[in-house]
């Protein structure tokens, strides 16, 4: 199915309806095909796995969650942290 820009922004809902059944549907602007609606692949997002990422995460410092010391923070302070 071609159709022009205008129509398209009228009938966006059917188009998707379209698209959704298999047919192709083309946008173009006088005459000329700028645009194909098409289906995705990927139906959703997948949803994420707790701990999935635990031998990616490296712990540089198991103190992290402390706070700095007044050394710490002046060090922080002037850059040279």
């Amino acid at each position: 199915m071609k159709i022009s820009v205008a129509d398209a922004k009228n009938k966006l809902p059917e188009l998707i309806k379209a698209v959704e059944a298999g047919e192709s549907v083309t946008i173009c602007r006088p005459g000329v095909p700028v645009v194909d609606i098409v289906p995705t692949k990927i139906n959703g997002a997948k949803k994420p796995i707790f701990g999935s990422m635990k031998e990616r995460i490296t712990i540089k410092d198991v103190n992290w969650w402390k706070p700095m010391t007044e050394d710490e923070v002046e060090s922080f302070m002037d850059g040279q942290y």
